[in-house]
C-alpha cells in the first residue's frame, strides 16, 4: 500500500491541535503524522507531541511544509490545517487518483463549519476555481506525489500564496485532481471581519500578488487585516515570478 505521510504547519494553534491530531490519528492510523511547529509561544508543540512527531522550524508556512517534507518517508505529501477537519474517505479517494502515474497531486473539496450565503458562495467559486483554473489553496488539503515534490524543489519560498504557486507549478508539471471528499474550513477569521468583507480583500491579495507585488508586503498587508485605509507602508516594490 502507498505509504502517506500527513504534515500539519502549526503557530500557537493550543486550542485547535489536541482535537487535530488525535482525529487524523484515529481516522487515518496507517499514516504517518508529522507537525511542524513554527515557534509556538504556548503549548502546541507539547500537546502535539502526544499523537504525532513533531519537528521545529523557521516560521512561515512555506518553509515548515518543507521541513515536514524533509523528514517525511511516504510516497505522498498530504499538507493539512490545524484547524481543518477532513472527511475520512480522502485518504482512500487519494491513494485511487494517485494510481494514475500522469497525476501530479490535488485537493478535496472545500466546505465551511459554518453555513451562510457568503460562506456557500466562497466555498463554490473555490472548487470551480480549483476544477478549473487547477489553483488549490491549503485549506483544501493539498496532496503531492513525492517525486514531483522533490522535482520542484518543495513549495515556492514565498511569505504568502506559496499554495497558489505551487498549485501552478504542479499543473505544469501534469494533472491536478479536485477529490469530491470534502476538507472543512474553519470560517474564524472570515466571520471576525465579515465575510463578504473578507472575500472582496482576498480577492485584492491575489491581484497584488499577480501584479507582481513583493510576497513579504503582501503578508504584512494580510495580516493587518481588512482595513479600508490601512496604515500607510513605503511603497510595495514588485518582485519577478519565480
Amino acid at each position: 500500500m502507498t505509504q502517506v505521510s500527513i504534515i500539519v504547519p502549526v503557530l500557537n494553534e493550543e486550542a485547535a491541535i489536541h482535537s487535530a491530531v488525535s482525529r487524523l490519528c484515529r481516522d487515518f492510523p496507517d499514516c504517518e503524522l508529522i507537525v511542524v511547529d513554527g515557534g509556538s509561544t504556548d503549548a502546541t508543540a507539547e500537546l502535539a507531541a502526544a499523537h504525532a512527531t513533531v519537528i521545529t522550524s523557521e516560521r512561515g508556512r512555506a518553509r515548515q511544509m518543507n521541513e515536514g517534507a524533509r523528514h517525511a518517508s511516504g510516497d505522498i505529501l498530504w499538507f493539512v490545517h490545524a484547524d481543518t477537519d477532513i472527511d475520512p474517505g480522502a485518504l482512500d479517494q487519494i491513494r485511487a487518483a494517485l494510481t494514475d502515474p500522469a497525476v501530479v497531486g490535488g485537493g478535496l473539496t472545500l466546505r465551511f463549519d459554518r453555513r451562510s450565503p457568503a460562506l456557500n458562495y466562497l466555498a463554490w467559486t473555490s472548487n470551480a476555481r480549483a476544477r478549473r483554473l487547477h489553483h488549490i489553496f491549503g485549506d483544501q488539503a493539498m496532496f503531492i506525489r513525492r517525486t514531483v515534490f522533490d522535482e520542484l524543489g518543495g513549495f515556492p519560498d514565498l511569505a504568502i500564496m506559496e499554495d497558489l504557486e505551487m498549485s501552478r507549478r504542479l499543473h505544469r508539471r501534469g494533472p491536478l485532481c479536485l477529490l469530491p471528499t470534502t476538507s472543512t474550513a474553519s470560517s474564524r477569521r472570515l466571520t471576525a471581519h465579515g465575510t463578504w468583507r473578507m472575500i472582496a480583500f482576498m480577492q485584492y491579495l491575489k491581484l497584488l500578488y499577480f501584479a507582481g507585488v513583493d510576497p513579504e508586503a503582501i503578508r504584512a498587508r494580510y495580516a493587518a487585516g481588512p482595513r479600508l485605509f490601512p496604515k500607510r507602508n513605503p511603497a510595495m516594490p514588485r518582485t519577478s515570478r519565480p
